[in-house]
């Protein structure tokens, strides 16, 4: 491998690493949160794509698609999170997992019904269409935009979580909820507004990575492995322990995908044993009860 291989590997291996953060850090925090994993998480990632893509094809405005992904997959969050997890949250977590997984087939075929099965793409904006060079790499500015603004994201959410009311209470709740909810906290309420959050987030990030692996039904299917994979590894609830497991399978998958092509997920799993092996609780994770 090259320099000019290398940096160009870097490169990729950040942009997928900081995306797939984007993309599981509202399941992160409400399986942190309230011990509870949803596993539509991926279909809001789905929902996003298709609701921006429609927009942008119809108004020629990318900025205008992306907005409408956040809104769009924020709203059928909070919709699920208050007409079925509410109700959920005291039967348990097989209950949630069940119902959750049965969303996966209820949404796929909606967005086939609303859209179609086929594959659509979404062309890049005319000032993200170009490349640049550098020690002999050549940089997409597209890849180079989705690095920037996954920054952008993960920094206003740490920002968020460390110097906002909402975020001390967020951590407060999942450091100790019994003693939080003693202390007059609404953590249901907290929950909310994090489960909502978390879909915006995944909508985003299932919109702004169409141009680079295109919009299916099913496409928050293979997501969601990836996004649970990045959970297990960070640790039960830390989003810092969820930003270096994502980094860790972005370069992972990269990398497989060039040296053992049609094996990266294998890579992937392989990681994964590796470190439960080392930390069973997660890179930051911590023991029930600690």
């Amino acid at each position: 491998m090259n320099l000019a291989s290398a940096i160009e590997y870097g490169v990729n291996g950040l942009q997928a690493g900081l995306l797939l953060f984007v993309i599981s850090a509202g399941l992160t925090l409400s399986f942190g949160l309230m011990r509870v994993v949803n596993m539509a998480h991926g279909s809001f990632y789905m929902i996003g794509a298709f609701a921006g893509l429609t927009v942008a094809q119809r108004t020629g405005s990318f900025a205008a698609g992306l907005g409408v992904a956040v809104v769009s997959a924020a709203l059928v969050g909070w919709l699920v999170e208050k007409t079925l997890f509410r109700r959920l949250y005291p039967r348990g977590p097989f209950a949630q997992m069940l119902v959750s997984f049965g969303l996966i087939f209820v949404f796929d075929e909606l967005v086939r019904i609303i859209w179609g099965g086929e594959i659509r793409s979404l062309p890049r904006p005319s000032w993200l269409s170009h490349s640049y060079d550098f020690l002999g790499a050549s940089l997409e500015s597209y890849r180079l935009f989705l690095v920037a603004f996954a920054v952008a994201v993960s920094a206003a959410l740490f920002l968020g979580l460390v110097r906002t009311p909402l975020g001390t209470a967020v951590r407060a709740a999942v450091d100790d909820r019994e003693a939080s909810e003693l202390l007059g906290m609404r953590v249901t309420s907290v929950f909310s507004i994090v489960f909502l959050a978390g879909a915006g987030l995944a909508g985003a990030a299932g919109y702004v990575a169409i141009p680079i692996v295109n919009a299916f039904p099913g496409m928050g299917d293979e997501v969601l492995v990836s996004c649970l994979v990045v959970v297990v590894i960070g640790g039960l609830g830390s989003v810092l322990g969820s930003l270096l497991a994502s980094l860790l399978i972005g370069y992972a998958l990269t990398l497989g995908q060039v040296f053992v092509a049609g094996y990266a997920p294998a890579v992937m799993y392989a990681v994964l044993t590796a470190v439960l092996l080392l930390r069973p609780h997660g890179l930051l994770g911590k023991a029930e009860g600690t």
